[in-house]
């Protein structure tokens, strides 16, 4: 699974928070238009700019998979 971590909640102070982590979910589709979608902090997926995030190498994203599974 894909971590992100939420650099910039510029126009989404509501739906997004900075410092906070978020599971990406797959959608090819979304990802060629520049964007990512997440479960934002309504509980609901939706689509938001690539820029307001940074991915999370893929070392730590599979230790918070196993720290969040337990």
């Amino acid at each position: 699974m894909k971590w992100l971590l939420c650099i910039n909640n510029k126009d989404y102070p509501a739906s997004l928070e900075v410092m906070k982590l978020y599971k990406q979910l797959d959608d090819p589709t979304a990802e060629q238009l520049g964007m990512v979608r997440i479960i934002d902090e309504s509980g609901e997926d939706y689509l938001y700019a690539n820029s307001l995030f940074i991915q999370v190498p893929a070392v730590f994203g599979n230790h918070i998979d196993i720290a969040l599974s337990v």
